[in-house]
C-alpha cells in the first residue's frame, strides 16, 4: 500500500482528530487515505470524518499493516545503569515520536526542553522531560506526550517517566535542527 491511495478500514477503530486530540469511532469500510507513516502510528485523511486523524500502531491491522507488539515495560536490568548509560537510549526513544501532521520527530522539531534521569532506590531510574507543541491550540499534546512516556518507559532500566507539555519559551521554527529543516526542505 502506497502513502495516499485509499483503502477501507477493515474494522472499526478509534482514531484521533488532528489537532483537536478528540477520539472518535471510525467505522469498518470506511475510506481512508495514509498521508504519513513514523515512529509507528499513522496519521488517516477520512474525508467522510472531516479530516486528518491520528491511528494508533497498535490498530495497524485495520488499514492492512502489520501490528508490530509492543514490548512489555522492562524496569530495571539485571546490571545497575547510570544515568548517563541511559541518557542516549532516552533520546533514541523521543526520536521515534513524531507529531502527526508534521514528518519530522518531536527531538528535531525542537520541542524537547528539559530531559532528567534520577535514580530511583528500586535500582531503576525516574526519566522527566519537558516539551512543548508548535501550537499552543493543538489537541494533540497529551497524545504525543503519551506517546513519548511508553517509549521511554519501554526502556531497560528505566521504571518510570513523566513528560510534561510546558509553554514557556514558545517554541519557534528557529528551534529545529538542521536534519528537521532538510526534512521540511527549509534553509
Amino acid at each position: 500500500m502506497e502513502s495516499g491511495s485509499r483503502i477501507e478500514l477493515t474494522r472499526d477503530s478509534e482514531v484521533v482528530e488532528i489537532p483537536g486530540g478528540r477520539a472518535v469511532q471510525a467505522p469498518k469500510g470506511t475510506k481512508v487515505s495514509i498521508t504519513q507513516s513514523l515512529g509507528g502510528s499513522y496519521t488517516l485523511l477520512i474525508p467522510t470524518l472531516g479530516g486528518l486523524f491520528r491511528l494508533a500502531a497498535r490498530d495497524a491491522d485495520a488499514i492492512g499493516r502489520e501490528v508490530v507488539p509492543e514490548p512489555s515495560p522492562a524496569g530495571a536490568p539485571s546490571e545497575p545503569r547510570t544515568p548517563a548509560e541511559l541518557r542516549d537510549e532516552v533520546w533514541s526513544a523521543l526520536r521515534t515520536c513524531f507529531d502527526p501532521e508534521i514528518p519530522v520527530n518531536i527531538v528535531d522539531l525542537g520541542l524537547i526542553y528539559d530531559l532528567e534521569i534520577e535514580p530511583r532506590p528500586d535500582g531503576g531510574h525516574r526519566v522527566g522531560v519537558k516539551m512543548t507543541l508548535t501550537a499552543q491550540g493543538c489537541g494533540m499534546g497529551a497524545s504525543i506526550a503519551g506517546d513519548a512516556q511508553a517509549k521511554i518507559e519501554r526502556i531497560p532500566g528505566i521504571s518510570s517517566a513523566l513528560v510534561e507539555v510546558v509553554w514557556d519559551p514558545p517554541w519557534t521554527p528557529d528551534k529545529i535542527s538542521e536534519e528537521g529543516k532538510a526534512v521540511l526542505g527549509i534553509g
